[in-house]
């Protein structure tokens, strides 16, 4: 994939005045990234990835985050990290191309218009990857994208 079409910011979910994740999208990944709290040993922090659901926060603590995802993913292939009092979690998509409007059901939703930038964005990486040789990045759609996840029979 050109690094140029790669996601160059951050959506960011924030409630009361408080950020609560950042996250980011391609073809294949949804990315999250959610600040720790210092002085919490990196052994106490944890998260479960399921299918449709994660919770994850401090041992003996409830839950951070405690929701279903808002769409299905590969729990074989999604994994979470901790670095810099960071959690990253790698969430790999069940259904290539699909546009994501958030991670989360029903938390920081992305407004139609950061939804269709994100479709657009996820059409080009597809076409960049089905045509490596030639560079999308200054490609614009005139009207509708179509969906990346379902153009010209899906990817698989």
């Amino acid at each position: 994939m050109s690094d140029k079409l790669a996601p160059d910011t951050r959506h960011s979910f924030v409630h009361n005045g408080q950020k609560v994740f950042e996250w980011d999208q391609t073809l294949d990944e949804v990315n999250m990234y959610i600040d720790l709290p210092q002085n919490v040993p990196n052994k106490l922090f944890y998260c479960n990835i399921q299918s449709k659901h994660v919770d994850l926060g401090i041992k003996g603590n409830p839950p951070y985050l405690n929701h279903d995802f808002q769409h299905p993913v590969k729990t074989d292939s999604s994994f979470w990290t901790l670095e810099d009092n960071t959690m990253h979690i790698t969430l790999q998509k069940r259904d290539k191309g699909q546009t994501w409007s958030s991670p989360i059901v029903g938390q920081g939703q992305l407004d139609p218009y950061s939804t269709d930038l994100e479709q657009k964005r996820l059409m080009l990486q597809r076409f960049q990857e089905e045509n490596p040789g030639f560079d999308f990045s200054q490609a614009q759609f005139s009207g509708n994208c179509p969906d990346p996840k379902t153009f010209l029979g899906g990817i698989h």
